[in-house]
């Protein structure tokens, strides 16, 4: 039996840290998902389309992963996919609060649905697309955070 899992999130834009996270689940995984959310309720920067795109460029060389959007609640996309297991980032004791709320939420919507929580290397336990945003908005080199190619289309689209 294969172990696959969901790694779902907005990506508004990918970072290293998700990158991070991706290459981490495919070490425990025999195929990841990455779920790009289509989430009505934030204002992402990029549309949908850009950072499915973006997203699969940013994991071009990952093997074993697919790439893809999905909508509505993220238990109900794993048992589309037949998958029991979503994979959730924990950079700081911060997002912690929060993470396990939605777990705890998710398993009483789903009890068949497992959350597994993944710590990036430390050296992207502090990054976030929303800081990593507001940086290059004030015109921050946010190259050693994001792939080039994520760092000009941020560069271009925050000129605006």
């Amino acid at each position: 039996m294969s172990r696959r899992a969901i790694y779902p999130g907005s990506f508004d834009p990918v970072t290293y840290g998700h990158i991070d996270l991706i290459k981490r689940a495919t070490q425990i995984f025999d195929e990841v998902i990455v779920g790009v959310a289509h989430n009505l309720h934030k204002k992402p920067l990029f549309s949908l389309e850009e950072r499915l795109e973006l997203l699969k460029a940013a994991t071009r060389g990952i093997k074993r992963i697919h790439v893809e959007v999905f909508d509505g609640l993220v238990v109900d996309y794993a048992h589309s996919k037949k998958i029991n297991v979503i994979i959730r980032g924990l950079r700081m004791i911060s997002d912690f609060e929060y993470e396990f709320q939605m777990a705890l939420t998710n398993r009483r919507l789903a009890d068949d649905v497992e959350t597994v929580f993944l710590m990036p290397s430390e050296g992207y336990s502090y990054l976030s697309s929303t800081l990593l945003k507001e940086a290059a908005a004030l015109g921050a080199d946010v190259t050693s955070f994001v792939p080039s190619f994520v760092a000009k289309k941020l560069k271009e689209r925050l000129r605006k």
